[in-house]
This record gives structure tokens, sequence and C-alpha cells, in this order.
């Protein structure tokens, strides 16, 4: 038995030794793509929902390096004001500015959106970026179900209310955050909102998936309209996602190493955001820059107008085709 200790030790440290001389390297390869466009953005504006933290703030930086007027639209504002604050310490010319939306409740992002539509003129590029991640069962604001509602219907809702003004402003580009994950999501139709149970990984891999579903049904809708829409899986990611989940926070800090920093992070969602090259591609997924991978149940057409008729009649919206 001591025997077996030994070498368990003994192998544990080699292994230890093994990560710290190929950290660089491992970092390096976990990095992922990255997005080589210059492009400038002078004179557009652009829209990010949770840009307040992780990738939502890198992708607001790096728009703002670019020339965009930046909007960080966040559920918290003294967060979401630092944030912007240390956005303007790096870049002293950043145009950044903070609104309040809380997307876990129908009327903040009502009144979020009609500020909007009074005092923006234009939106050249709407990204899709809050979320929240495996949490405990919670409802929202109208009862929904806290990962779909603020994954999924909140950001349909407020696609939903600046649609028009994306189309007055096109070219524009709509870039939704989903992940991996959706890879694991079915759409539980019987039970969408998770009321007869609830399992908190299969709810936040249904939202994404969802967010999936809708980034090709609003681009299929939206053909011929120069409004592209792109669905970005970011990679795994160290941020405070994964706050709720202890067995998820305990494998991102011990294989912290194997993840992305946040800037690493938001390199597709630029990409998507910038890139000239993609400039009619719709409908599409993409991860670490490049076109990826989009599981079966994420290809279904069918699966994708049924899902967009029951976010609308949750919504208790219709959309002009």
């Amino acid at each position: 038995v001591m025997m077996v200790l030994v070498l368990i030790v003994a192998g544990l440290g080699v292994v230890a030794m093994l990560m710290v001389l190929f950290a660089p390297h491992i970092r390096k390869y976990s990095a992922g793509g990255a997005c080589m466009s210059m492009a400038r953005l002078d004179g557009k504006t652009v829209l990010i929902t949770g840009a307040n933290t992780g990738i939502g703030k890198e992708t607001a930086l790096d728009l703002a390096i670019r020339g965009a007027r930046v909007i960080m639209a966040c559920r918290d504002v003294e967060k979401g004001e630092e944030a912007a604050a240390s956005i303007r310490r790096v870049y002293s010319k950043a145009n950044v500015e903070v609104r309040e939306l809380d997307l876990a409740d129908t009327s903040s992002i009502r009144a979020f959106a009609q500020r909007f539509l009074r005092e923006v003129n234009h939106l050249h590029i709407l990204i899709n970026n809050a979320g929240v991640m495996m949490c405990p069962y919670m409802k929202t604001k109208d009862g929904f179900e806290m990962q779909l509602g603020v994954n999924h219907l909140g950001h349909f809702l407020l696609t939903y209310l600046l649609i028009g003004l994306l189309k007055r402003s096109a070219p524009a580009r709509i870039v939704v955050v989903s992940s991996l994950a959706h890879n694991f999501g079915w759409i539980r139709f019987h039970d969408l909102l998770s009321q007869g149970s609830y399992n908190s990984g299969l709810a936040y891999c249904q939202s994404k998936l969802a967010n999936v579903l809708f980034a090709r049904e609003l681009a299929r809708r939206l053909k011929g309209s120069s409004v592209t829409v792109n669905s970005v899986h970011p990679g795994s990611v160290r941020s405070d996602l994964v706050r709720h989940s202890t067995i998820m926070s305990l494998l991102f800090s011990l294989f912290s190493m194997f993840l992305k920093s946040p800037r690493d992070g938001a390199q597709t969602s630029i990409y998507c955001a910038v890139a000239e090259e993609l400039h009619s591609l719709t409908g599409k997924h993409f991860s670490d820059c490049a076109p990826a991978f989009v599981a079966p149940q994420g290809r279904k057409e069918e699966t994708a107008r049924k899902l967009w008729d029951a976010s609308s009649e949750l919504l208790g919206i219709v959309w002009d085709d």
C-alpha cells in the first residue's frame, strides 16, 4: 500500500512538473483563434449586453479602440460604470456609455429599448452577450425559468424591439453568444420553463441551443435585409459565469491553465462583429474565429420555427415577416 501511495505521489509530481514546464505552450494553445481584422468602426454604434464583466467587457474595449460608440447594457449600473472607467483607463478616447438593462424583467427590457430608440439614431452591431449559467431554480420577474428567460427570451425580446433600427442602419450585424453546451441541449417543448422538473445543467444547455436556433431562424427571416446574424462559442473562459456551480468552479480552478482569458474568449464575438469577409455571411455558427460544428438539433428548421412561435407567444409579441 505504501509503495502504491509513493507511486501515486510521484506520478502527480511528474504531472505537476510537466504542466509547469509546458504552461506557456498550453496557454498559447488554449487561447484559440484571434481576430486579425484591422477594421475600424468610426461612426458606428454598438450595443453589448452584459458588458460589465468577462468577455462582454473585453469586447467593449476592443470595439471602442476601433472607434465605435459602445453602449454597455448592464443589470448592475455601478459595476457597469466601473467597467467603463477601466476601459477609459486603457484607452482614454473610448466612447463608452452604460445603460441599465435587466434581461430577467421584460418591463426593464421595454423601458431600455424605448429610451434607446428615442436617444440613439443608429445601431450597427448588436451583441447578445449576457448570460447566466447553472443557477439554482429561479424565476424571472415574468415567471420564466431564469436561464431560458435571460439567455434566450430576454435577448429575443430585445432584438425584436431593436430590429427596425438595425434594418434602418444596415449594413448591420447581430452576434448571439451561445456555447459548445448547445450540443448537449434539446428543446423541451412539453416543459419549456422547467416547471415539471429542473436540472441546472440541462436548462443551461437548452438555453444555449435556443441561442443557436434563434440566430439561424432570425437569419433566415432577415435574408436580403443586409442585417446578418451569427452565433458564437467563445470557448471555455475564466469568468464568474460558473459562480452558481460548485463542481464547475472547482473544475475551472483545477484546469485554469487550459481555460481562455476573457480577452481570448472575446475574439470570436469581435471577429463576427468586424471581419470584412463576413459582411454577407449569415446564419452560421463560429468558434475560434472560424465556422464551427452545429449539433443536429441546432440545424432543424422545424424546431427553430416552433421555438420562435413558442417564444413569441410567451412574450406576447408578433414579428413582422
